[in-house]
Order: C-alpha cells, then sequence, then structure tokens
C-alpha cells in the first residue's frame, strides 16, 4: 500500500518523486493600495400584498335583505390575453397631435380604412398613448398613413365669417364646394406587452398582481371609449350624455350636468360593474350674449364687463347660427363691430400691377351689406375672435351659439352650491330608476371588446344582507333614558344633561327683519325648559343703515367697533341675527372675526320661522359651544363599550378638506375632532389647521409650545382624565 507524508520540502508521490512547485507570487508595488470590497446586500423579496382575512359575520340587529348598486359581471373567456400596444400619431410633418379627442377620431380611422390589415380586431383606445385588442394584431409594429377632414380648421367656408383678416378671400367659392380642410396623420402602432385575462379570475380569488391591476385598467377604459362613442363628455370614469333632461340650471350661466360613474370591482361575489350618479358642472349652451349676461348678473349685453368677458370666453367652443362649423374662441375684439375694420378682398377688380384691390370695410357692414344678415344689437358690441394672434378672425356676437358639454371648472358660489345640493337630491325609488335606465342606455352588450373578452353584464341589482342594529338608548338630564324611534329623537320637555349658564351675552341684527324682543323672551324661556339659566342680553347692537351697502368685511369691522365701545368687557357669547336663512355673505366674515381674532363664541341665526323646535336646536348648539354636555349614551357610565370602557381611549375624527377645482391653489383645511375626557365619549374638543394644498396626509396634530411639550388634544386629554400611562388611540379618516 503505498504510504503518503508530508515534510518540509513538500509533497512527494508514492513513488517518491517530488511534484512541482507553485509559481511564486507577484511583487507587489510599494504604493499600491487595494481595491476595497463591498459588501453587497442580499436581493430584497418582493412584498406580495394579501387580502386581510376578515375576522367574521356579525349576528346583531334584524337581518334585512338590501339592494346595491353593483350588477353582477360574468367572464368566459379567462383564457385569452389583451395585447397592449404603444401608439404614436402625428401629423404629417411629424409633429405630435395634442388632445384625446383629435386622437379618437384618428384611430377610428384607421379602423375603418385598415380593417382588413389588422385582421379585424376591435380597439379599445385610451385617447393618447395606449391601445388594447383581445388577440395580437398581424405583426408587431404597423404603420398607418389617414386623412380627416379638420372640421376645428380655423378656416371658414364662405357661409362663416371673414378670413384672417376679416374678409371671405378668393377661395370661398372652393369651400363651398369643399367646407373642410384635409389633414394627412401619420400613426405607430408599437407592441408593448401581453396581459392574461386570468389576472381577472386571480384577483377574484384574492391574487393580486401587476397584471390583475393592467387587466382591470384594460376593462376601464374599454367603458370610456364605449362613452366617447356615445358622443359624451368624459371626465376621469364618470360619463355625461348630452341630454337637456339631465341639466340643472344652477344659476350665473352655469348648469349641473348629471352622469355616471361606472367602473369594475371584485367583491365577495365575484366581478361586479358599479355604477353610480356623477354631476359635474358645464356652461349653459346657448347665445354666447344669454350666457355673458347671467354669469355676470347683467341687464343687458351693454352692462357687460368685456375684460371679465374675455376671461371667462377664452377657450371656450362656439358655432354659428349662419352654419354649423365650430370654432374655438380666442379672444375679442379691440374695438366695436360698428368700427372693427379689415380689409376685404374684391373680386374680379385688380390693379394695374394685376392684383386683387382691397377694400377697407367694418365688421358690421360686411355681414350686413355683404352677407344680408341682420343684426339687431352686435354693431355696439365687441366681435368673437376665433383667429390666431397674428391673424384674427371676427364674428358678430349675436351670430355665436356655445356648444353644449363645456366644462366649468372656476369654483361655484356659495348661491350655485346650494341649488346645486337642492336640484342633485334623489329618493332611493328615483335614484335606482335612474341607474336601471343608465345601463339600459350603454348597451354594454352591443360593446365589441366586452363580447370579445366574453363579458356580460347582468341588469339585476345586487342583493347582498344587511343587519339592521338597535338604536342605542340616549340619557338626558335628571338621570332620564331615552330610545329613539325610526332613527329620530327630539329634546322637548327634556333636561340637559350638563345645561350651562349665560351671563354675559348680546344680540347682534344684521338688518334681520324680526321681534328681537319677542325672539329673546322665547329664547330664554326655552332655555329655562331645558335647564339652561340666561340672564337677559347686555344690549342689542343695530346696524347702522349707513353700511348696509358696503362689503361684508366692512360691515362686520363696524359692527364690532362698536360692541368694543359699548361692552364692559368680553361677553361670553354673542348671538348674530343674519338676513339671509343661507349662504350669507356676513357669515364667513362674522365667524373670522370671533373665532379667530376674538375668541368668542358666537351663533347666527336666520329668524324666518322660529318655533320651539327650532329655538331648541339652537340651544343645544350654543350649549356644547359653551362647554355644556346635551345628553349621554347610556353605555358611557356601563362597561360595556368593548376597549374603551376597560382602557383609558381617546377617539380621533379626522378630514381634510381641499379647494374646489377653480382655487386649486389655497391652502388644504385639516379638521380633527376628539373625545377628552374617559370614560366618557360624548364630551369633544375640536382643532382645524391650515395645511399645503392638496397633501392628504394631516401634518400639524401635534401643536408645540415648548420642546417636550404640546398644546394639542392629546395634552388636553392627559389634563382632564388625570392620567399619566398608556393610552389607546382609535382613529377615523373620513375619505
Amino acid at each position: 500500500m503505498d504510504s503518503f507524508e508530508p515534510d518540509g520540502n513538500g509533497a512527494r508521490d508514492g513513488n517518491g518523486a517530488p511534484d512541482s512547485l507553485p509559481p511564486p507570487p507577484p511583487v507587489i508595488p510599494p504604493d499600491f493600495v487595494p481595491t476595497r470590497v463591498e459588501e453587497q446586500e442580499p436581493a430584497k423579496k418582493k412584498v406580495v400584498r394579501v387580502p386581510i382575512s376578515r375576522r367574521g359575520l356579525g349576528s346583531r340587529g334584524q337581518r334585512i335583505s338590501l339592494l346595491t348598486n353593483h350588477f353582477k359581471v360574468n367572464v368566459t373567456n379567462v383564457e385569452g390575453h389583451f395585447y397592449h400596444y404603444s401608439v404614436s400619431v402625428s401629423y404629417e410633418d411629424g409633429r405630435p397631435v395634442d388632445g384625446k379627442g383629435a386622437g379618437r377620431k384618428v384611430i377610428d380611422r384607421v379602423q375603418e380604412t385598415y380593417n382588413a390589415e389588422l385582421d379585424g380586431k376591435d380597439f379599445a383606445y385610451d385617447g393618447e398613448k395606449s391601445l388594447f385588442t383581445v388577440g395580437p394584431l398581424p405583426r408587431n409594429k404597423l404603420e398607418f398613413t389617414v386623412v380627416l377632414e379638420d372640421i376645428s380648421s380655423n378656416r371658414n367656408n364662405g357661409n362663416a365669417s371673414p378670413d384672417a383678416h376679416g374678409s371671405p378671400n378668393g377661395n370661398d367659392r372652393k369651400r363651398l364646394r369643399r367646407p373642410y380642410r384635409s389633414k394627412t396623420f401619420k400613426v405607430e402602432i408599437s407592441f408593448a406587452a401581453k396581459i392574461p385575462i386570468q389576472a381577472i379570475a386571480n384577483a377574484l380569488r384574492g391574487q393580486e398582481s401587476e397584471n390583475s391591476q393592467e387587466a382591470f385598467r384594460v376593462l376601464d377604459i374599454i367603458l370610456r371609449q364605449h362613452a366617447a362613442k356615445q358622443g359624451c363628455l368624459l371626465v376621469r370614469q364618470s360619463f355625461f350624455h348630452n341630454d337637456p333632461k339631465n341639466f340643472a340650471d344652477v344659476g350665473g350661466g352655469v348648469l349641473g350636468c348629471r352622469g355616471f360613474h361606472s367602473s369594475f370591482r371584485t367583491t365577495q361575489g365575484g366581478l361586479s360593474l358599479n355604477i353610480d350618479v356623477s354631476t359635474t358642472m358645464i356652461i349653459q349652451p346657448g347665445p354666447v350674449v344669454d350666457f355673458l349676461i347671467a354669469n355676470q348678473n347683467v341687464r343687458d349685453p351693454f352692462s357687460i364687463d368685456w375684460a371679465k368677458a374675455k376671461r371667462t370666453l377664452k377657450n371656450l367652443r362656439i358655432k354659428t347660427i349662419t352654419s354649423n362649423q365650430e370654432y374655438k374662441i380666442t379672444g375679442l375684439s379691440e374695438k366695436l363691430c360698428k368700427e372693427q375694420m379689415f380689409s376685404l378682398k374684391q373680386k374680379n377688380v385688380k390693379d394695374d400691377d394685376g392684383e386683387v384691390q382691397e377694400l377697407e370695410i367694418t365688421v358690421y357692414d360686411y355681414f350686413v351689406n355683404n352677407r344680408n344678415i341682420d343684426l339687431r344689437y352686435s354693431g355696439d358690441l365687441p366681435c368673437i375672435n376665433v383667429g390666431k394672434p397674428k391673424r384674427p378672425t371676427y364674428i358678430p356676437l349675436e351670430l355665436c351659439e356655445l356648444v353644449s358639454l363645456q366644462r366649468y371648472t372656476k369654483a361655484l358660489t356659495n348661491l350655485q352650491r346650494a341649488s346645486l345640493v337642492e336640484k342633485s337630491r334623489q329618493k332611493p325609488q328615483e335614484r335606482m330608476s335612474v341607474l336601471s335606465n343608465a345601463l339600459k342606455l350603454s348597451k354594454y352588450d352591443n360593446e365589441p371588446m366586452l363580447r370579445s373578452c366574453g363579458i356580460s353584464i347582468s341588469t339585476n341589482f345586487a342583493q347582498v344582507e344587511g343587519r339592521v342594529l338597535p338604536a342605542p338608548r340616549l340619557k338626558f338630564g335628571n338621570g332620564e333614558d331615552f330610545s329613539p324611534r325610526n332613527g329620530r329623537w327630539n329634546f322637548n320637555n327634556k333636561k340637559l344633561v350638563q345645561p350651562t349658564k349665560i351671563e354675559r351675552w348680546a344680540v347682534v341684527n344684521f338688518s334681520a327683519r324680526c321681534d328681537i324682543r319677542s325672539l329673546v323672551r322665547d329664547l330664554i324661556k326655552c332655555g329655562e325648559m331645558k335647564g339652561i339659566l340666561i340672564d337677559q342680553p347686555f344690549d342689542v347692537f343695530e346696524e347702522s343703515p349707513q353700511f348696509r351697502r358696503s362689503s361684508p368685511v366692512v360691515r362686520v369691522e363696524k359692527m364690532f367697533d362698536e360692541i368694543q365701545s359699548k361692552l364692559p368687557g368680553a361677553p361670553q357669547f354673542l348671538l348674530c341675527l343674519l338676513p339671509e336663512r343661507k349662504n350669507s355673505d356676513l357669515y364667513g366674515p362674522w365667524k373670522r372675526k370671533n373665532l379667530a381674532d376674538f375668541g368668542i363664541v358666537t351663533q347666527c341665526m336666520a329668524p324666518m320661522r322660529v318655533n320651539d323646535q327650532y329655538l331648541t336646536n339652537v340651544l343645544l348648539k350654543i350649549n356644547a359651544k359653551l362647554g355644556g354636555l346635551n345628553s349621554l349614551l347610556a353605555v358611557e357610565h356601563s362597561p360595556s363599550i368593548p376597549i374603551v370602557s376597560k382602557v383609558p381611549t381617546i377617539i380621533l375624527g379626522m378630514d381634510v378638506s381641499h379647494g374646489s377645482p377653480g382655487h386649486s391653489d389655497i391652502p388644504s383645511i385639516a379638521a380633527v375632532v376628539s373625545s377628552r375626557h374617559w370614560p366618557l365619549i360624548s364630551r369633544y374638543r375640536a382643532a382645524v389647521r391650515t395645511q399645503s394644498p392638496k397633501v392628504e396626509m394631516i401634518d400639524s396634530l401635534f401643536k408645540k409650545v415648548s420642546d417636550t411639550e404640546d398644546e394639542g388634544i392629546i395634552r388636553l386629554f392627559y389634563c382632564l382624565t388625570y392620567l399619566r400611562w398608556e393610552v389607546v388611540v382609535i382613529g377615523y379618516l373620513y375619505c
């Protein structure tokens, strides 16, 4: 048997022959710096989102059947695929086409013209860069050229308006024979991705993925395209038909347009189509002059503020009553119609050099004399300009009508907002009827893309089981309990739990027509019945007639000057009587002055029809504002509320409101309300903060007063409950 022994001279094999030695290591230069090897972080695992499992079903209450605004959806072609293609639409010279409307028209023309080359495939196009089909197109990259009539061209036919200089040029007769200018477009369609329709079924089983999100996006794009082909106004996933029955006048030349929101949703019962009523604001269609009169609230067109009108009308679309062609408003003429001149090319009249002679003429004379159009009032008003900055095209105002379904994006006034709420109100049965008709009107069964997916939508409202929970018992003053009936309760002949005493107070009257002495007497009497002891007011401050036509801010300032000059000290409470029942312009300035500047509790009322019920509701608000307690839940003194009754708990409610579409740059308002005296939950405190516009996260709950303390809600809770240990926080965010 061979042996193996290591020795100091290397290794020898079994025969005693030495192995060859390895080469010597390389010589390291003296100034060599070794390269540091960075440690590689382990690859991060992809986070998989898993739906939270439901702990179980509730059992309390009376079971009832409910109808929802969901419609069950069946999908049969789960083995197919959506093919995603990237779309590029450009003019003949390579400039990209702007606007979803133009892109949709071009793609529709591609489908009409090259249907055979596309294997007869139906599209779902988002109006921008994405196109989807069920199954692949013949090739991964396709290029097409199509020709479209430019219906929004600034050129006009002979029956429309003057040319670039206000006159019809020599091409008028040609335009009569060919009313629209043609444009050539280039379209490139390139393959981007493949999305399995099976991802929809996987999502219904709780297996969400990027594919499932993309698949639902395709379905929503199909709905949008279907609505666009029906001539609807599209606002995200909401669709608005051009039907006067859906319009509600809210004043100021603005209409509330009722439409419908629809989208596919995953539910416990499977895939469903969710449909609900949606409302947007549109410009009142019709004569431009009528809109301006209503928008500016003036009596006639000669009282219109034309600088304001120019800003309001810019980029709106109009059509002329002499032709049905559409234009986009670019501005107004600098002069009146009778004074605005342009050069009219005279047909068949040439000078000595053979060039067509031009005649200086006003827009008014051209339309009256050359076009034989009777203008009743436009001569003394500016013209509508639908041309370009260096090539204006003027049309008399009374010949212009605003087209329908143009969104109004400015902020609504208080009166408009109140009118919209009033006219949008619907009873459940009426809402169900509207939604059912909307589904029938949409005709989704005729949508070819949905048919290709094997998607069918039920016409019946989805039914679910609900439970009517027992109403909580309330505790009033003197230990009296009360059970609400039909969701209602009242405080007639009942004492409050902790009524306040009102000693230093006054009445402020902003020209409200009422018997103030009788009102004060009834208020004191009603308060006594509830346990609120109210002394006689220190004084009644009547607004001076000389300030009634001033701005709301000035009226409030003058009233406060009078109050400060007569009251001996800060009042405990001010009762303010307003002249308007709703949407008074004085309300905001008055509240700001009292609460923000002086910290004075105030209650506004418009005493139109005063009775015991009205005064009771007012007193409930006053008592709560002054630190009183109107009622309690009967369970607040019992250990029956889960967690809250056993562990010191603060309950928070939070919401953030943002500026309206017309005021998107104003600060957002964060509001928080919290319980403040554990174990009671009926006594609360509110806090309001401003923060950056459009920010949803509340960033100023903590109001710092030192390095270790804050002046906010949590500190108050600790002070009132004398607690210093761990507190449970339960928060509710209202979306």
